[in-house]
């Protein structure tokens, strides 16, 4: 599904040093897979993910997708593939505060063809189990339901992967837990999941660790 051929990612700010945030990362991820993407702070994990995730671009080398080379696609075409094909999930939910949970989920469908937007979304909170919740605003809620609602809004386009940074950072150990509970259901459902974070506890409910270390694979 993801091929990395020699990716690195490096940031360049007037008159300092360069930042080598990913240095010639070679990656295969599968589809069905559930990856974690495990290193400390700094370590250049995230720089990878949205690398992946298509929200940057690498400054060298290659970058396939379902076989296409993303370092040829538009602006428009990626956002395009983000839209179809990618969830993302962040530790900070972003979701509107003052908004109910059933209407942050229909934000994405939005900008879809796609009819009874509603439904869609209804369906989408009851797999996170939040069926009870959907007419409480966000910041009515707590922070484990808000990251199921960030996870339920992921979820409405159907997508094929989904890239969750450190979706249990801002949670205790209970709420957590049932967040990645909900990642293992999705990719036994054959959704392929890409966990960053920086805890080996919950790396390890991942089926394969991919450890990164000043930009690049470790291990």
């Amino acid at each position: 599904m993801i091929q990395l051929k020699n990716v690195s990612k490096t940031y360049i700010n007037n008159g300092q040093k360069p930042v080598y945030a990913v240095r010639e990362v070679n990656l295969i991820i599968k589809k069905g897979e559930f990856v974690a993407i495990i290193g400390p702070s700094g370590s250049g994990k995230s720089s990878m993910m949205n690398i992946l995730g298509m929200l940057d671009r690498p400054t060298t080398g290659e970058y396939f997708f379902e076989n296409k080379d993303v370092n040829t696609l538009s602006e428009d075409e990626l956002a395009g593939i983000r839209n179809k094909k990618i969830g993302f999930v962040f530790q900070r939910f972003h979701l509107l505060p003052k908004t109910t949970a059933i209407e942050n989920v229909e934000l994405p469908l939005l900008y879809t063809d796609k009819k009874r937007i509603r439904q869609i979304a209804m369906d989408a909170l009851t797999q996170v189990g939040l069926s009870d919740r959907v007419n409480h605003r966000a910041n009515e809620l707590s922070g484990g339901q808000q990251q199921r609602v960030a996870i339920a809004r992921a979820l409405v386009n159907e997508p094929d992967i989904i890239f969750a940074d450190e979706p249990t950072g801002n949670l205790d150990s209970v709420s957590g837990e049932d967040i990645i509970n909900i990642f293992q259901k999705l990719n036994k459902a054959g959704k392929t999941v890409v966990l960053i974070t920086h805890d080996k506890t919950v790396a390890a409910y991942a089926k394969r660790v991919i450890q990164i270390y000043d930009g690049k694979v470790s291990e």
